[in-house]
């Protein structure tokens, strides 16, 4: 293969990525619907370490598991401020609708 072959074959995973990504969005948009219901807290440490042990178990390299996991730590930040939205009541949605800073905290 070459570097335009290789190219499309990233530009291909590139949009399952996507994919991929807006199913999970759409699974922690659920999760805090029932988040709010129950009245469970948005950060669970155990369900981190949890999908932390998950990632480091399926992969199969070469991407390096600290690597991994620092992407999966952005994801977890996406994620829970997902949630955090759903969850926030509507005048504090109001006030956050500029914020684009995260919490230090992950989850799902």
């Amino acid at each position: 293969m070459d570097i335009s072959d290789w190219r499309k074959r990233i530009d291909d995973l590139d949009r399952k990525l996507v994919e991929l990504l807006s199913q999970r969005a759409q699974a922690a948009h659920a999760i805090g619907k029932l988040k709010q219901v129950a009245g469970l807290p948005i950060y669970e440490p155990d369900r981190e370490q949890e999908v932390f042990d998950n990632v480091r178990r399926l992969n199969p390299g070469p991407l390096p598991h600290h690597d991994l996991l620092n992407i999966y730590e952005r994801i977890m930040d996406v994620m829970r401020q997902i949630q955090r939205e759903e969850i926030a009541p509507p005048t504090a949605k109001l006030e956050n609708a500029g914020s684009t800073e995260l919490d230090s905290e992950v989850n799902d």
